[in-house]
Parts: structure tokens; C-alpha cells; sequence
């Protein structure tokens, strides 16, 4: 039979997870598909004159002559499924990944082949589950025609296909509005990468939480001490907690090869750990190990899971190498253990729990008056007080502040987090800004992968006048911790276009932060300032008042910005949105 070629809208869809589907319950999991394909694929297919090419244990391809037929088709299925799997427990349930391109096909025996097929392919896998993925040129033909809103994942480059392909993922109008920066699908770094997830507490004691997530974080610090290692940052690793995850689906995600996952097992005395090193582009397991010891040793059992996984990435690495990064900042389990309950207020933005990290840090500071990381997280969280309008006497925090980073520095100067802390203290609350910059760039030779630093240096490169560089560093926080960041990321950003005088593209993601973090007094002000150089004076005092209820202080009496022309531009703004005269 002769090959012929034609303009064809494709559609391909697989089954996410499919694998686990299939090991967890392999004749159910086949039942069920068979079901859907008979009651939902075919018939909604046929519904919108399309036609099944072929099928696949864990997917189908097939052909419109219409993209909109295509898209229709593919959001009626999705929406099927949707409330099907309501109704069943999670790791019973099926989520197809659909994507859709239109190009030129060839036709053959029934079969179509050629890159409008292949880039169908391509954007399935990079669509979440449940969900749907297209190119620009589907995007650009159903705008306008179907309920339907595209959210841009910017120019990606596909396995096998020549040239980038711009893909847009697509939202139902009726549904919540996603947060105002989607992130892209990322790809792998040009050097090993990995993401340890939240491990399981397995204590049977819910009160421990913060012990097995402790653990984690110290792996999460060994591992980004190794600089040849690309290592995703705890805060966007542990938005995966609690969920039942496709380690598929959190490569694609965080931009990732290697994911590890464990669980924690802390009964009196003893701890167990146990850790699985998984690729995540073919889901197959590459070493799994248990840790068992007292409680007393829980450092070198951290030690041991790190160097065994990072063994296993590069096996000429020594061993020696993460133990020499890896002393730990105090020998007091029970000021470790104290440290680790501050851990999720000291950057909450609210100040009653600001106050509670706070308490459980003096206790901390009390037991081990050298313990460096206590004592920079201290300092950070005097540094929040000011930063909100949050103290009575702000000479006296800012003091407490400076004399804590000092203790910081002479107990942990080596500490990159201890570093990092310091260096956006000192920034806000000492004389030399270089002194500040000197510390984050030390900070970041030492851990190169460490998303919050790269985030402290692009606030400090703003306070220094530099904005361009501060957008550079704001990027790189974000690709280090892309599910975690996004709010800083929005501020940080927002600010620096705030001062190069964009203050429409500022308001933007400045209004997209407060979303996420409606506590933070600077995207208000920052926001504020942003409308009333607008001349939109209005919108500005209604932003002021907002930030009334949270802070008395709308100008702040300590203004980092070194750059005399930034000062004035910040508080000339602000002096306008708040009614007051220079």
C-alpha cells in the first residue's frame, strides 16, 4: 500500500504510573482499563469524529481532522476520569497524560508516523496526570473557540525532536485559577542530580514528624555539600509530603535523574532508616539499604545514608569527602531536637509562630550557647520582627540581632546555612554591604545548590543596586527549589523590576506573591509603591490598608538600599500611597 500524508490533529495518552498499577494489582488494573476503553476512550472519540490509530498496554494514539475535535475530546475524557476517580481510593485510581499536536503524518496501513506523531508523544509525558499538554500550534487554533485557558511552559526541548517546541498546558476556565507562576517542565542540569523526598514516619507517634523530616534535611545538607551533585532544596522536595507519588512525575518536576525516598522508625532509643536510590526517568531501583543505631548516633547514621547514595551517582567519590563537610553543629540532642521544632515558624511570616521559633531557639541557645545554626536562625528571626513592623524597640532587636550573627560567625563561619543567615542580617542591619556580599558569595562556593542562599544573594545584590544581577540569582533559586520558591521567587523579582522602574510588570508578580503570602509586609509596600508611580493612587491606599492589618509601620524605619536612587524611589512612592508628605 502506498504512503500518503496529510494535516492531522494527534492525540496520545498514557496512563500514569502504570507500572505501580500493574505490580500493585495487575489482572484488576487490565479490567479496569478494558472498562474505560469500551465505556469512555471509543465512544468519546467516535463522538468527535476522530479515530483510534492504535493502542498500547498503557495508552492510545489517535487522529482528528479538527483540533478543536481533538481538544474537546481530550478534556470530556479527562473530566470523566476526573470524577470516576472520585470515587475510588487513590492508588486504585487511573490518570491518563494526554497531549495533542497538529502536523503533517504519515499514513500508512492504517498507521500514522513522522514528527507531528512524535511530538504528540513528547508532550504527554511532560503533561501531570490528569492532565493535558499541547504545542503552540494547537494553542494558537483553539484559543478564543473552546472554555478553555493555556497556560505558557515556554520553549521545551523534546527527546528526538530537532527543535525546541513551545508547550502550553491546558485549564479548564470553570477551575481554580493555578498560582500566577507555573513553572516549566525542567530540564536535567549538565551534572548528576537528585531530590530526596519526605521520608515516612513509621514511629507510629504523629508527634515525630519533625524528627523523620529533620533526617531528611540533614541528608538534603550532606549531599549539597558535594559540588559535582545538582541537589534540589527541602522545601520543594517536601511538597511532595504526604502524597503517593510517581518518582516519573517528580523528575519531570523538579528537573531531576535521581529521587530518593525512605522512611524513619524512631522507637525509644533506636532509630531505623531506610532509604531507596530510584532513576527516575525509568523508575528502576538502583540500591536500597537499612541504617539501624541508637539514638545517640543519629549523626553518622545521616552520614552513612549520604555517602551510600551519593556512592551509588558516583562511585569514585570518597566516602571521606562528605564526612569532612559533615561535622556536625552540636553535640546536645535535645538543642538538635529543639532546633528542628523552630524549623517550619523561622520562615512562616506570622508573628506568633516567629515568636514561637524564637522560644524554642533561646531554649536551644541555653543547652549549647556555641550551636551556630540556632543562632543564625535566632538572628534571622529579630531580622523578620524589623523587617514587619513587628517590635516595640527596634534599637534593642536590631542589637540582639547583630550580637547572635556575631556568636554565628565565630561558632559556624564554615556552615554555608550559617553563612547564608548572616549575610542578610548583616545586609539589613551593618554598615558595609560588601561585608554582607563577601559571606553569601563564600556561603555559595561552599554549596553551590543551596536555593535559599542563591535567594539571600539576589536580596542583597537589590540592596547593593544591582538589580539585573539580583534577577540572575533569583532565577537560579527558583530552578534549585522550583516547587517551593515560587513566592520569594515573585518578590525578589518584583522588586527588582520595582527599581528598574517596571512597575507594571512589579505589580504583577508582586500581587501574585501576597497570594501565597499574605502576611509578608514587603510585597505590600513594594506593591504600593509600584501603584502610586502609576499615578493609580487609588489602588494604592487600598493596598496600605491591607498592609495596616498586619504591621503599624507602612515606612519602615531601616531601608536597605545603598543606591540613593532606589531609596528615594522606595520611599517617595510609599510616602505617596500612604497619604504623607516628605
Amino acid at each position: 500500500m502506498t504512503a500518503t500524508r496529510r494535516l492531522a490533529a494527534i492525540l496520545a495518552a498514557d496512563v500514569a504510573g502504570y507500572s505501580r498499577l500493574i505490580g500493585a494489582d495487575e489482572e484488576g488494573t487490565l479490567n479496569q482499563l478494558r472498562s474505560i476503553r469500551t465505556d469512555v476512550i471509543d465512544p468519546k472519540i467516535s463522538e468527535h469524529r476522530g479515530r483510534v490509530v492504535k493502542t498500547t498496554g498503557d495508552g492510545f494514539l489517535a487522529e482528528f481532522t479538527s483540533v478543536v475535535d481533538a481538544l474537546r475530546c481530550a478534556t470530556e475524557i479527562q473530566k470523566v476520569m476526573a470524577a470516576g476517580n472520585a470515587e475510588m481510593a487513590a492508588q486504585k485510581s487511573i490518570d491518563f497524560r494526554i497531549g495533542i499536536n497538529v502536523g503533517d503524518v504519515v499514513v500508512e496501513e492504517g498507521d500514522i508516523f513522522g514528527d507531528g506523531v512524535n511530538i504528540a508523544a513528547r508532550l504527554e509525558s511532560l503533561a501531570q496526570p490528569g492532565g493535558i499538554c499541547v504545542s503552540a500550534r494547537v494553542q494558537e487554533d483553539a484559543a478564543g473557540r473552546l472554555d478553555l485557558s493555556f497556560d505558557d511552559l515556554g520553549e521545551q526541548s523534546l527527546k528526538n525532536i530537532a527543535r525546541p517546541v513551545r508547550v502550553y498546558r491546558v485549564r479548564d476556565t470553570a477551575s481554580k485559577s493555578p498560582s500566577p507562576f507555573v513553572p516549566s517542565v525542567l530540564p536535567l542540569p549538565d551534572k548528576p542530580s537528585i531530590a530526596v523526598l519526605p521520608f515516612a514516619n513509621l514511629s507510629g507517634d504523629p508527634e515525630q514528624e519533625y524528627f523523620a523530616d529533620g533526617m531528611v534535611e540533614e541528608i538534603i545538607t550532606a549531599l549539597s555539600r558535594i559540588h559535582w551533585l545538582f541537589v534540589i532544596a527541602r522545601n520543594s522536595s517536601f511538597t511532595y509530603k504526604g502524597q503517593s507519588v510517581d518518582v516519573k512525575q517528580v523528575g519531570r518536576e523538579l528537573g531531576v535523574r535521581y529521587v530518593v525516598e525512605g522512611s524513619v522508625r524512631k522507637a525509644g532509643e533506636r532509630v531505623r532508616i531506610t532509604a531507596q536510590l530510584i532513576d527516575a526517568q525509568s523508575s528502576s531501583h538502583l540500591w536500597a539499604d537499612r541504617f539501624d543505631g541508637l539514638l545517640e548516633d543519629v549523626f553518622e547514621l545521616q552520614d552513612r545514608v549520604a555517602i551510600s547514595v551519593a556512592g551509588v551517582i558516583e562511585p569514585t567519590l570518597q566516602a571521606a569527602e562528605i564526612r569532612r563537610a559533615s561535622e556536625r553543629p552540636t553535640r546536645d540532642l535535645t538543642a538538635y531536637d529543639l532546633y528542628l521544632r523552630s524549623f517550619p515558624h523561622v520562615f512562616s511570616f506570622e508573628k506568633e509562630r516567629i515568636a514561637l521559633a524564637l522560644d524554642l531557639l533561646r531554649h536551644a541557645i541555653e543547652r549549647d550557647p556555641h550551636y551556630g545554626p540556632a543562632l543564625a536562625s535566632a538572628a534571622l528571626c529579630h531580622h523578620q520582627l524589623e523587617l514587619n513592623g513587628w517590635t516595640n524597640d527596634r534599637g534593642s532587636n536590631r542589637q540582639a540581632a547583630l550580637d547572635l550573627v556575631r556568636r554565628a560567625l565565630r561558632s559556624a563561619g564554615d556552615d554555608p546555612d550559617v553563612l547564608g543567615r548572616a549575610a542578610i542580617v548583616l545586609g539589613r542591619f551593618g554598615e558595609d554591604i560588601d561585608v554582607a556580599i563577601g559571606l553569601i558569595d563564600r556561603c555559595l562556593t561552599m554549596n553551590p545548590s543551596f536555593a535559599i542562599g542563591w535567594h539571600w544573594s539576589g536580596v542583597l545584590r537589590i540592596w547593593a543596586g544591582q538589580p539585573d544581577l539580583a534577577l540572575e540569582h533569583f532565577e537560579t533559586a527558583l530552578r534549585l527549589s522550583p516547587r517551593d520558591r515560587v513566592a520569594f521567587y515573585l518578590i525578589g523579582a518584583g522588586e527588582a523590576l520595582f527599581l528598574k522602574r517596571r512597575f507594571v510588570e512589579a505589580v504583577a508578580k508582586l500581587l501574585g506573591a501576597l497570594e501565597q503570602l499574605p502576611t509578608h509586609a514587603v510585597p505590600y509596600r513594594l506593591a504600593a509603591c509600584c501603584y502610586a508611580h502609576l499615578g493609580r493612587l487609588e489602588e494604592a491606599r487600598k493596598i496600605v490598608g491591607r498592609l495596616r492589618q498586619i504591621t503599624p509601620v507602612v515606612i519602615p524605619s531601616v531601608v536597605p538600599y545603598r543606591n540613593p536612587e532606589h531609596r528615594e524611589l522606595f520611599l517617595s512612592g510609599l510616602r505617596l500611597a500612604a497619604g504623607e508628605t516628605a
